[in-house]
């Protein structure tokens, strides 16, 4: 897991004030990357002499870029986390991913091929060197047993979906109603704002996300193999990878095969007014918003009370419940089907991304807690890459499926995820006991010892 020094911190409504930091640094970073991917395919699909051009592509060629591009943004973490814990450490790499991350975001402004794909690949490499390294030094602000970490990270995570729900609007509309290059400079701007806060906020980071490496000692100690419970906690790791894997594969089709088709055949009309379809991304990140705190103080309670509230539990209901969403998304193309207009109700599209949102939200947040309980510490962003690379490989299963609904029809691909998710979720609860025997009771340290220690002041306990 990732480390601290024990120094004392200042403290914001009970939490380290470094969090915050990093709340709005993540929060303007995923307001770009999540503006972005909000009209990427729509920019991809939308004809080339139109009123607003795009780059007249088919709906599976479109997708099997929105693949390729989702699974290599997150699958670079692993090379993201190397860089990190081999030579500059977590907070100097954030520092070089945010930089890529403007120039890509600030490329792809331009209206040329050869900025296109330029800024693709700097994104790509920007959320690399990014994304898990920020992420571990969350854990690293809170010492091991401290019980605000699980909330620490629901915070955070409610700051990457506030960035996510505000760029799905503003750079939604402005990309389809203005111009997409518009939208992409937009999302540019956004990256630049999150670097300044990054950079200005350094002060309440002196502690955490350094080289490890510059310590002799820690370096020698960290040399040594890793121990039986060491081992057996990276394999309970990589298991649960393969459940992200499965979460994402369907999830992700919120920003493909569901964005399509919200924009060809859903009734988008609301009091006279058409909703770009763009905007619809930005219901995942509302419900979010507003659901985080309660879902979190759900399973908080649930786990006082002595039931059954594992990671690995909730991240195999969080997948049967995000697959019923895609029930809704069925019963949408049922009545597309029949209807005389060819478009399905508004209400089936809100109500699958609420179902989508219970269910990460009972997955994604958790799991990334659970990475910082459970990884050596030698291997703190490593893992934390192995895990968003397996969140990108769960965005190119995303656009293989998303692909063959041109053949096989979007009703059969909804129908058939509900069914899969269902199934497999289900198999993960049936071996539930022998996965959490293999984590050697990580996760009851939070529970079970609640001793203050120098430098932490242990608040909300009952959250």
């Amino acid at each position: 897991m990732a480390t601290t020094t024990q120094v004392q911190q200042k403290e914001l409504f009970g939490h380290p004030i470094g969090l915050y930091v990093l709340f709005f640094t993540e929060m303007w970073e995923r307001f770009s990357y999540y503006g972005m991917r909000a009209i990427l395919v729509l920019y991809i699909i939308s004809e080339v002499d139109g009123k607003n051009p795009g780059l007249g592509w088919s709906q599976g060629e479109a997708l099997e870029l929105y693949g390729w591009y989702t699974m290599l943004v997150y699958v670079l973490s692993i090379p993201g986390g190397l860089l990190a814990d081999k030579l500059l450490g977590q907070k100097k790499t954030v520092l070089l991913g945010g930089i890529l991350l403007c120039l890509g975001h600030g490329i792809l402004a331009v209206e040329q091929m050869w900025a296109f794909y330029t800024g693709l690949v700097l994104i790509i490499l920007g959320v690399g060197a990014l994304k898990p390294n920020i992420s571990t030094m969350v854990g690293g602000l809170y010492k091991q047993g401290d019980v605000r970490r699980d909330k620490g990270f629901t915070i955070f995570y409610i700051g990457i979906n506030l960035g996510a729900f505000l760029s799905s609007i503003i750079v939604g509309y402005v990309g389809e109603t203005i111009g997409w290059h518009y939208g992409f400079g937009l999302a540019g701007i956004g990256m630049i704002v999150g670097q300044i806060v990054y950079m200005a906020g350094q002060k309440h980071l002196t502690h955490v996300g350094n080289f490890i490496g510059d310590n002799k000692e820690d370096a020698e100690k960290n040399t040594a193999p890793l121990t039986k419970i060491e081992k057996d906690r990276v394999l309970v790791m990589l298991l649960s990878f393969a459940i992200i894997i499965v979460f994402w594969g369907a999830f992700e089709q919120a920003g493909g095969l569901m964005n399509i088709y919200t924009m060809e055949k859903i009734d988008r009309s609301f009091f006279g007014t058409i909703i770009p379809a763009s905007v619809f991304q930005s219901a995942n990140a509302f419900f979010i918003i507003t659901l985080g705190t309660l879902i979190a103080g759900f399973w908080a309670k649930r786990q006082l009370k002595g039931k059954e509230s594992s990671t690995i539990f909730k991240m195999a209901l969080g997948i049967i419940i995000m697959g019923a969403g895609f029930l809704a998304m069925s019963a949408a193309a049922v009545q597309a089907d029949s209807s005389v207009d060819g478009k399905g109700a508004m209400i089936f599209l809100i109500v699958a991304y609420l179902l989508h949102t219970i269910g990460e939200l009972c997955a994604s947040p958790t799991a990334l807690s659970f990475i910082t309980k459970l990884a050596p510490a030698k291997y703190a962003s490593l893992m934390m890459g192995a895990y968003f690379a397996a969140t990108g490989f769960g965005n190119k299963l995303a656009g293989l499926v998303g692909e063959s609904a041109e053949g096989a029809g979007e009703l059969q691909v909804f129908t058939g995820i509900f069914i899969f998710t269902l199934i497999f979720g289900g198999l993960i609860i049936a071996i539930l006991k022998p996965l959490k025997r293999l984590t050697h009771g990580a996760e009851d340290i939070e529970g079970t010892d609640h001793e203050e220690t120098e430098g932490f002041e242990l608040a909300d306990k009952e959250a």
